[in-house]
């Protein structure tokens, strides 16, 4: 994963992290439940970290960068665990956590085929019933020109609903706005 001098600034801003806590994470969240265990892909520089801890009273972040996730460590000790790996390979065990979020992240993930493996990944470690959520940003000018440099594979929402059911999971919910989408699924509790 790449990022270019810029993003890295935006996202380890007081600013970014008012943006994160006021409107993307209530608005990706409204009206779910997280449980009382959640993983977080890709905390990046802990913009979400404060939000999510408080609606979960267990909160694990898996951080592919290892520079950003022992500043997570340094910083966010107190709120969360930070475990540092890759979200299409994680090195967590199955059904261990009621709820996966990640947050203007997915475009990130280097190809289509690796954010299928990081669906597929998030659905082994829910706890049947558990939801998976996040947002990510919409493909528009101005997002490519914020990653002009970077990792950028933004995700399609027209294609989200098939690709998620896909990795197994149900109750799939995909609301865009002007600048980003939403997304929540369920992973189906056995018949």
């Amino acid at each position: 994963m790449a990022m270019n001098y810029f993003h890295q600034l935006c996202c380890r801003s007081s600013m970014w992290e008012r943006t994160s806590a006021t409107r993307i994470v209530p608005w990706a969240l409204n009206g779910l439940d997280l449980g009382d265990r959640a993983l977080e892909i890709g905390p990046g520089y802990g913009a979400n970290v404060r939000t999510l801890r408080s609606r979960v009273p267990d909160l694990t972040g898996l951080e592919i960068d290892p520079a950003l996730a022992a500043r997570l460590r340094d910083r966010q000790a107190d709120h969360l665990r930070v475990l540092e790996g890759d979200g299409t390979a994680m090195p967590l065990p199955d059904k261990d956590f009621s709820s996966v979020v990640c947050f203007t992240m997915l475009h990130h993930v280097p190809s289509l085929a690796q954010q299928d493996d990081l669906f597929a990944e998030a659905f082994r470690v829910l706890t049947p019933g558990g939801v998976f959520a996040g947002s990510d940003g919409l493909d528009r000018l101005v997002f490519r020109l914020m990653h002009l440099g970077d990792t950028c594979v933004p995700v399609p929402p027209a294609t989200l609903t098939a690709r998620l059911t896909r990795a197994g999971f149900a109750d799939i919910e995909i609301e865009t706005a002007a600048t980003m989408f939403r997304f929540r699924a369920r992973r189906p509790q056995p018949k």
